[in-house]
C-alpha cells in the first residue's frame, strides 16, 4: 500500500471508556495525524482523547503513520 496517498488511518484509543478500541480518522490537510479528536457518544456526551507517542507504520519508507496512539482526556456534556 502506498501511505503517501493514504487518506486515513486507525486511531487507537489506549485508554478511558473506549480502551482498546479502534476508530479510522482522516488526517489533517497537512498529512499530519490529528492532535485531537472527540467522539460521539450515548446521551449527548463526547469522548476527548489527545494524540500520545504511539506511531505504527507500514513498511520501511512509508512516510505516514497506519496508526496512531490516542489517550483519553475528558468527557463533554452537550
Amino acid at each position: 500500500m502506498d501511505t503517501t496517498s493514504a487518506v486515513s488511518y486507525t486511531a487507537k484509543l489506549i485508554d478511558g471508556p473506549l480502551e482498546g478500541r479502534t476508530v479510522a480518522t482522516a488526517f489533517l490537510d497537512s498529512g499530519d495525524p490529528q492532535a485531537r479528536i472527540e467522539l460521539n457518544a450515548d446521551g449527548g456526551k463526547r469522548y476527548v482523547y489527545s494524540r500520545a507517542g504511539g506511531l505504527e507504520f507500514d513498511g520501511a519508507d512509508s512516510d505516514r503513520p497506519t496508526a496512531v496512539e490516542y489517550r483519553f482526556i475528558e468527557t463533554v456534556f452537550d
